[in-house]
């Protein structure tokens, strides 16, 4: 009998860390950091961008030998009709399906190729784990429900004020040089959708313990080394893949080579000594109007998750898991 894929789902919302955790994750023996799979059919086989090596994604070895086992020349039509099933929309019946202990996102017949990518991912990369940072929680609910796989999910949460800020930048989706940008979503958009993705992620997993781990970015970059090996532990990827064997070079700085991460944000390209440490600019960065906005959109999530309603305001300590 084949073992199933295990697969460590990274959910919530953007600008909240997973791009350095699945990078740094794939530096653990066992893991594989797939980055944004979801994407995989748009940007990857449609559109031909690079992949984590550096490589265009048709390019690079290991896709080349995921690709022949995937149907790749579906991927324009996979991916289009992935974008309809996901939509924000269709939140409220998700809910009620997974009330009633039905499948929350229904099966299609493109879930014979999801499975047949993740199968294939494992096999090629050699991985005990594959490490998807797709975040958002119906995909997440999707590839859940898929056959083969055994999915844990990794709750990456920011503070909402952060994540809005960060999400105004201006970033190339694939480094400085790309002229297309990353989404740049107004501060009231990021807060909401910061509320409807967490809030989502801890209604569909929170209450199955094992297979649930919530990690506050601020946790993580306060201490980085045992964060990761907490994460490590909850993947259970096998004994060899203690914290002996990851990439830190001190407490808090990790050495980073290339991994194979299909999509996300151009930082999974960074290699070689990184330190982990809190970006805190949107302190100073983010106006006292957006701040107000951000914290009144979000305002039932901040006490659930721990996070001060007043600028500079002490955080409460670490939440209790639901």
């Amino acid at each position: 009998m084949t073992r199933p894929v295990r697969v460590l789902y990274l959910a919530g919302s953007g600008r909240s860390g997973s791009t350095l955790v699945t990078t740094v994750l794939g530096q653990y023996a066992g893991f594989f950091a797939a980055g944004e799979l979801r994407y995989l059919w748009q940007r990857g086989e449609v559109e031909n961008r690079p992949c984590g090596c550096g490589l265009p994604f048709r390019d690079c070895p290991l896709w080349r030998a995921v690709r022949r086992d995937v149907p790749v020349d579906r991927a324009g039509g996979i991916a289009g009709r992935l974008r309809g099933r996901l939509r924000l929309r269709g939140v409220p019946a998700l809910l009620r399906r997974h009330r009633r202990g039905r499948r929350a996102v229904p099966a299609h017949p493109d879930d014979a190729a999801l499975a047949g990518l993740y199968a294939a991912v494992a096999r090629h990369a050699g991985a005990r784990v594959v490490v998807d940072s797709s975040k958002l929680p119906p995909y997440g609910a999707l590839v859940g429900a898929l056959p083969g796989v055994e999915l844990r999910v990794l709750h990456l949460v920011r503070d909402p004020r952060a994540t809005a800020f960060s999400w105004r930048r201006r970033r190339g989706l694939d480094g400085e040089a790309d002229q297309r940008l990353m989404s740049r979503p107004p501060v009231w958009k990021a807060a909401l959708l910061w509320l409807v993705w967490n809030t989502l992620t801890a209604r569909l997993w929170a209450g199955e313990p094992g297979r649930y781990l919530r990690v506050r970015y601020e946790d993580l970059t306060a201490d980085p080394e045992a964060t990761l090996g907490r994460i490590v532990a909850f993947a259970g990827a096998g004994p060899s893949t203690g914290a002996e064997a990851g990439p830190f070079t001190g407490p808090a700085t990790v050495r980073l080579a290339p991994t194979h991460s299909v999509a996300g944000n151009p930082s999974r390209h960074r290699t070689g000594p990184v330190p982990i440490t809190a970006d805190v600019e949107w302190r100073r960065g983010l106006s006292r109007w957006s701040y107000a906005v951000v914290t009144a959109l979000t305002a039932p999530g901040l006490r659930r998750f721990g996070y001060p309603w007043r600028r500079g305001g002490p955080a409460a300590a670490t939440p209790e898991e639901d």
